[in-house]
C-alpha cells in the first residue's frame, strides 16, 4: 500500500474459499483483519463456494459440507465433505475457465497442491487459500483469527456485507475493470474469485487492488 495513504479501519471477515475480489480489498487496505471462525456458518455463501468466469458465464464452485445442521455450527467446526470428488472437479473447471489466460502457468503449480490437500475443516482450506494467494500476490495483510463470537465488533463489519446474498452497495469497493478471458463474449465481470483475478493480471493485480478500494469510504 502506498505510505501515504490514510490508514484504514481494522475489519471483521468472514472465511471465504477463493474470496472474490471485494475481499482482498479490504485485507490490502485495512491495517488490521479478523477473520471469524466462531460465527454460526451461513449457507449459500462465499464460505465454501466462489465464482469465477467459465466460457458460459460466471459459474459458482460449491465446496460440499458434512451436513449436521450446519447453520446452528460454529464455521470453525465445519468439516468437509469428500463426495463427488469436487477437488478434481473445481480444479478442473479452474483449467478450463483461466487455461488461456496470461498467468495460469505461472501460478498453477502453487494453488494445486493446496486445493487438492485432504483438509478436514474448512477453515484450514480457506486459509491456507489465502496464505496462498497473498504470497503470490505479494500481499502481506494483518490477519488474525479471532478467539470468540463478536456480534458488534469495533471494527468494519463485513461479515454480511461480503456476499453473493447481499444486495447493499459496498461503500468501500469500486471495481475497476481488468482483462478477462472471456470478456468480448460476457462483457466485464465484475467481483469474481480472486483466481480470476490473479490469473488474468498477475503482478498487475496489487494495483487493481488499490484503485478498486474507496479509501475514504472506509
Amino acid at each position: 500500500m502506498d505510505s501515504k495513504a490514510t490508514p484504514l479501519p481494522a475489519v471483521w471477515l468472514p472465511t471465504a474459499y477463493l474470496a472474490p475480489v471485494s475481499y482482498y480489498c479490504k485485507l490490502y487496505a485495512s491495517r488490521q483483519a479478523y477473520v471469524d471462525g466462531w460465527e454460526h456458518y451461513v449457507k449459500q455463501t462465499y464460505r465454501n463456494r466462489c465464482i469465477i468466469a467459465s466460457p458460459h458465464g460466471r459459474q459458482a464452485l460449491t465446496v460440499p459440507i458434512e451436513r449436521n445442521d450446519p447453520s446452528h455450527t460454529a464455521v470453525r467446526d465445519i468439516r468437509l465433505s469428500n463426495h463427488g470428488n469436487w477437488r478434481h472437479l473445481h480444479w478442473q473447471a479452474l483449467v478450463t475457465a483461466y487455461d488461456a489466460s496470461p498467468y495460469f502457468e505461472y501460478y498453477a503449480d502453487d494453488l494445486r497442491p493446496v486445493l487438492e490437500r485432504p483438509y478436514t475443516y474448512l477453515l484450514d482450506l480457506n486459509e491456507a487459500l489465502r496464505d496462498t494467494v497473498c504470497h503470490l500476490l505479494d500481499l502481506q495483510p494483518r490477519v488474525r483469527l479471532t478467539d470468540h463470537y463478536e456480534p458488534t465488533p469495533d471494527a468494519l463489519d463485513c461479515r454480511t456485507l461480503i456476499s453473493p446474498k447481499n444486495k447493499r452497495e459496498d461503500p468501500s469497493f469500486r471495481p475497476v475493470p481488468y482483462y478477462q478471458v472471456f470478456q468480448s463474449r460476457h462483457g466485464f465481470m465484475p467481483d469474481l474469485s480472486i483466481a480470476d483475478l490473479l490469473f488474468n493480471m498477475g503482478p498487475e493485480a496489487l494495483l487493481v487492488l488499490r484503485d478498486s478500494t474507496a479509501a475514504t469510504a472506509l
